[in-house]
């Protein structure tokens, strides 16, 4: 009799499990999609022709943007932003880029800063500064976490570069109840012959667009995180209308939304050039007090500018 009670309890419960009695369901939505969006399937080779063609596809670049810097970091729980600022980006490769930044409202300029991808140079009116420098990030950064910003960070998030021919490239499947992205982990071998994590490129899985890429220092901690959303089509060329850039180790970060933009059209080699304009005080990052000024530019006396070490 007991067998026959057991049984019987055993062959009811399975029922109550076939049927919807005891089932709760729950609708899996990622990135706010629909909870019916069927996600995309890719493989590496797929995803890195991906970042290839979208590298290749952008010779030039000129855009009118609205710029949200902000300094803090999620690590120490504190990040302020400060009013947004109108600013136009020229870019022409391999690696010319300028930024003229304008202040709110009276929209006089902020900032002018122009690189060619190894060196720098800034100009910030309020400060009456001109500032020169590598893109190598400063040993000691500047207390104004602002003035850590490198063109070459505003170059690294633009454009995704692809792989170099000595990097490898692992692909990971990140899909679960909140995530639905495919990461293409880049690796290369550093100069103790141990294998270094470079970058994350992040892949969105609802639509297989580039969603994020994060850089990594040679100790594996991030140098950058930018996030790309909202892609668009400009002159035929497919581009994110907004780009989040954080930088947690200088501590500031900036989004950038693009107003208007232009793509693939000439931009003479004069658009990325610079002079300190006379009466502004020189500063030379990474300079020793004794260190000589170097070569004045084109177009003013020495006698008429000072120079200030960093």
């Amino acid at each position: 009799m007991v067998r026959r009670a057991a049984a019987a309890l055993v062959v009811f419960s399975s029922v109550l499990l076939l049927t919807s009695c005891l089932a709760r369901r729950r609708l899996i939505t990622r990135n706010k999609a629909a909870p019916s969006q069927r996600l995309l399937t890719a493989d590496k080779a797929s995803l890195l022709a991906a970042v290839e063609r979208q590298y290749q596809s952008i010779q030039t670049l000129s855009a009118t943007v609205d710029m949200v810097p902000a300094i803090g970091s999620v690590n120490k729980g504190k990040i302020t932003e400060y009013k947004d600022v109108t600013a136009y980006i020229l870019y022409k490769k391999p690696s010319d880029i300028r930024i003229i930044g304008l202040y709110p409202v009276v929209r006089n300029k902020a900032f002018d800063m122009v690189s060619n991808g190894t060196d720098f140079q800034l100009f910030v009116p309020a400060k009456n500064r001109f500032i020169i420098g590598t893109n190598e990030p400063l040993a000691k950064p500047a207390p104004d976490k602002l003035e850590n910003l490198r063109p070459s960070v505003f170059l690294d998030a633009l454009l995704v570069r692809p792989p170099a021919p000595t990097d490898q490239v692992v692909l990971a499947d990140l899909t679960d109840e909140d995530n639905a992205d495919y990461i293409l982990h880049i690796l290369n071998t550093g100069s103790d012959g141990q294998l270094r994590l470079v970058r994350w490129i992040w892949f969105d899985r609802t639509n297989l667009q580039m969603a994020r890429q994060i850089l990594f220092d040679p100790k594996g901690e991030i140098l950058t995180d930018a996030r790309y959303t909202d892609w668009s089509t400009f002159d035929g060329v497919s581009f994110p209308k907004v780009i989040d850039i954080n930088r947690p180790q200088d501590e500031y970060g900036v989004v950038i939304t693009v107003v208007k933009a232009t793509i693939n059209k000439s931009i003479t080699n004069e658009k990325f050039t610079l002079q300190q304009p006379e009466g502004t005080v020189l500063q030379v990052l990474g300079a020793k007090k004794d260190q000589p000024p170097p070569p004045q530019p084109v177009g003013g006396s020495s006698a008429s500018r000072k120079k200030k070490p960093e």
